[in-house]
């Protein structure tokens, strides 16, 4: 399987120049951990994720800080490049899944923006991939039952963890094809017979 074919797309991205405010905001109505951040030509130069942000204390202060009462003059609100990750770690759309995968895993990373010729196409996280698994064994299933169907209306398919058990015919002959059929279908670990 391809990271194109799990990733979330189009990106929701922000500029290194925006501020922390909006990016909390995105992060918050889009119920997304991390955003690619871009520069002003659209080229990616870091990642802002809920820990670059939560780790900003100044965030979570309630009282008035002593430089505020100092201070006359306004100071700029902060900005993502000041919080933003700098170093990151990409994939590309027709990169296998598992290659993202390890990446998540090797980095800790919990979202890999995919880029495609310079440009964030997508990202991947890890929800993606938690919601890719939940859905496996229906997928299976239905694609199973699609194939079987052409050859006899009679099987019943249940998938558990990616084994498929195909249930039907005494045929001997019919539930060869049938087995051959269910081990086709990406994802299939095992296929039993009843």
């Amino acid at each position: 399987m391809l990271v194109r074919e799990v990733m979330t797309s189009p990106p929701i991205t922000i500029e290194a120049d925006g501020t922390i405010s909006s990016a909390l905001k995105l992060l918050d109505e889009a119920k997304i951990t991390a955003l690619p951040v871009l520069d002003r030509a659209g080229s990616i130069v870091g990642i802002v994720s809920e820990a670059d942000l939560v780790q900003d204390s100044a965030l979570l202060e309630d009282r008035v800080p002593l430089t505020a009462v100092r201070t006359t003059t306004e100071s700029p609100p902060r900005r993502v490049t000041d919080v933003m990750t700098h170093l990151v770690v990409t994939v590309r759309p027709n990169d296998e899944l598992t290659v993202a995968v390890e990446l998540m895993w090797s980095s800790l990373m919990k979202s890999l923006p995919v880029v495609d010729r310079g440009e964030v196409v997508g990202v991947i996280s890890r929800s993606d991939v938690i919601h890719l698994l939940a859905a496996r064994d229906d997928r299976i299933r239905a694609e199973v039952r699609e194939l079987l169907v052409v050859e006899c209306a009679d099987w019943e398919v249940s998938v558990q963890d990616g084994v498929v058990t195909v249930t039907g015919p005494a045929d001997e002959h019919e539930r060869r094809i049938a087995a051959v059929l269910a081990g086709t279908v990406r994802g299939t670990l095992a296929v039993r017979l009843r």
